[in-house]
């Protein structure tokens, strides 16, 4: 199991490529649509520093206890692509090396991975639980005023994932790459429903 420890080093993240499972033990912190927009958008500074760790794309479900330690009940990712328009600024405003969410991202983040030689990297959606699982302790909220799921949360994670690499330092985006080979696949697949007597595609 490949697992990475924070803060993340260059030469580690570097080592990944666009398809690659690994897991991460130390420090992640949330921040989805409203961090980002105070951050780009308002020129506001984090409360904490991003240096070597990575953004986690989610809105975790977190009840506090005893004492005012909380307890994190769900820690699922949000859809990423949401933050498309923002995560370049975002990782040169903050320093962040890896991003953490749901689903693909688009062009302006490969670049931005590919200059800041930072990582995109997905969590399996409808985990929620089991992400939570992984989280030691739960420190926050940062901007509380934004509400439980906006607001910031540091979480200490042990072997958080699976993670699987969806764009790598060199900008090779798995979501685009696979999309244009399942488009190919289509393709042949209607063009032997067209032409029944027509030598299929080699499956």
């Amino acid at each position: 199991m490949n697992t990475l420890s924070t803060p993340f080093k260059k030469e580690d993240l570097a080592a990944l490529a666009a398809g690659d499972i690994f897991y991460i033990s130390g420090t992640i912190v949330t921040g989805r649509d409203a961090v980002h927009e105070r951050v780009v958008l308002r020129g506001q500074k984090l409360p904490l520093d991003l240096r070597g760790l990575g953004i986690y794309h989610a809105g975790p479900i977190m009840r506090k206890g005893a004492g005012g330690v909380y307890e994190t009940l769900a820690a699922g990712p949000t859809t990423s692509m949401r933050m498309e328009e923002l995560q370049g600024e975002f990782l040169a405003a903050t320093g962040a090396s890896l991003i953490i969410g749901k689903g693909g991202m688009g062009p302006k983040t490969a670049a931005a991975c590919v200059l800041r030689g930072a990582v995109h990297a997905v969590y399996p959606g409808g985990c929620a639980v089991l992400a939570a699982r992984c989280v030691e302790k739960a420190e926050g909220p940062a901007w509380p005023e934004l509400g439980m799921a906006e607001a910031i949360w540091v979480l200490r994670v042990r072997d958080f994932g699976p993670l699987i690499v969806s764009i790598d330092t060199r900008g090779e985006n798995l979501f685009e790459n696979n999309g244009k080979i399942f488009a190919q696949r289509k393709e042949l697949e209607l063009a032997a429903l067209r032409n029944p007597g027509a030598a299929g595609p080699k499956r």
